[in-house]
């Protein structure tokens, strides 16, 4: 259970540090399939035991529409931790691939996917909605803006969708994702291959092998990055 114990203290931190969490909350966890989505959703389920703020959980999974895609083991597993599974179905696939025919499909997919997670959220009772973004998300992600766009910006830590009254938090922040690889070779659970034929094809799978080269030589340097924009307050990062 030590790689529980690590997790949960990663979790608890970022929860804490950004006030992520307030009693009475139902919060929406967005689960992909992927490892990320998945740790966070046991994580939270079993901090639901000693944290002193009680809380309710939601897992919605946002169907692309993808021939072929099975989720029958996520909802066995959301079963057995307690939790109510939603699978929102949806024709983005088809959308993007078959009738507009995208060719760099992935700012439209996450946009739609995101409007899809937000409107299940609100339709199963929630006021927050939890994402699987970890430490290495937020340093890719970071470099990509500024590599690509030529801003220091990033996701927030925690943001408020005033149009539909949800709360965003990413409680693995301090997680990075060879901490998350760890746990899910230490748990069983339900991974789903994305059936996406873009999956490892994007800027950000680039990135990851950029950064992942020059910390072999500048080690450290994802930990510094982080730090900057901890220091800078980019997008609601502080320093803790």
């Amino acid at each position: 259970m030590s790689e529980m114990r690590r997790m949960l203290s990663y979790v608890r931190r970022a929860v804490d540090d950004y006030n992520m969490i307030e009693d009475g909350d139902r919060i929406a966890v967005g689960i992909s399939g992927g490892k990320d989505s998945l740790t966070l959703l046991e994580v939270l389920s079993e901090m639901r035991i000693f944290y002193p703020k009680k809380y309710e959980l939601v897992a919605i999974t946002v169907d692309m529409g993808f021939e072929g895609s099975d989720y029958s083991e996520v909802r066995e597993f959301c079963n057995r931790l307690g939790i109510k599974y939603i699978v929102e179905k949806t024709d983005i696939a088809k959308i993007i691939f078959d009738i507009r025919k995208e060719s760099n499909p992935c700012s439209l997919c996450a946009k739609m996917r995101r409007g899809s997670l937000h409107t299940a959220a609100v339709e199963a009772g929630c006021n927050k909605v939890a994402l699987g973004h970890h430490f290495d998300d937020a340093v890719e992600t970071f470099m990509m803006n500024l590599f690509f766009e030529g801003r220091l910006g990033c996701f927030s830590p925690k943001s408020y969708l005033s149009n539909r009254q949800l709360w965003l938090i990413r409680p693995m922040l301090y997680a990075t994702e060879k901490d998350v690889k760890y746990f899910t070779s230490k748990r069983s659970l339900p991974i789903v291959t994305s059936l996406c034929p873009e999956d490892h094809a994007t800027e950000r799978e680039k990135m990851k092998n950029l950064l992942a080269g020059l910390e072999k030589e500048y080690k450290g340097l994802r930990h510094r990055i982080f730090n900057a924009m901890c220091k800078g307050e980019i997008d609601g990062f502080k320093l803790k």
